[in-house]
């Protein structure tokens, strides 16, 4: 798919998602996933940064993905939370299954909400990567002449 077709293609939406893409590279960050594991096991921001021996601030800076952790600490993070490494980097391999849409007892305009916010992130993802794309072609261009 060339740039163009790229600009004029169809926004991935959250339902055309398949379940196990939820927590996908392409639908969350490394910090959703994060807060997603550190929710589901139950603990507060402060307790998984004791169990981690850090503190809460940095714990906060990666769930919010202003930065990231080393590799000794994403071990230690994926045998607290009982995910793989690669889940929290990436969404694949052993993870958290994406949450059951009859268990959920969100009003709808939550809900609604929620999905048009994913579906911008998956847009904002897509476009930045375009322009990246785009950045190295000029960026060639330019060296060539």
């Amino acid at each position: 798919m060339n740039d163009i077709d790229a600009l004029n293609a169809k926004p991935m939406t959250t339902d055309d998602m398949a379940s196990e893409d939820w927590y996908g590279p392409d639908a969350a960050t490394f910090g959703d996933r994060l807060a997603a594991a550190r929710d589901s096991a139950q603990m507060t921001q402060a307790q998984m940064a004791r169990r981690l021996g850090i503190k809460a601030s940095t714990l906060r800076s990666w769930e919010q993905d202003t930065s990231e952790p080393r590799a000794n600490h994403l071990s230690i993070m994926a045998g607290v939370l009982n995910v793989s490494m690669m889940w929290l980097m990436n969404g694949e391999g052993e993870g958290l299954d994406a949450p059951n849409s009859e268990e959920a007892t969100v009003d709808a305009n939550i809900a609604t909400v929620l999905r048009d916010m994913r579906d911008l992130r998956v847009t904002i993802s897509r476009s930045a990567e375009q322009l990246a794309r785009l950045e190295k072609r000029l960026r060639t261009a330019l060296k060539d002449s």
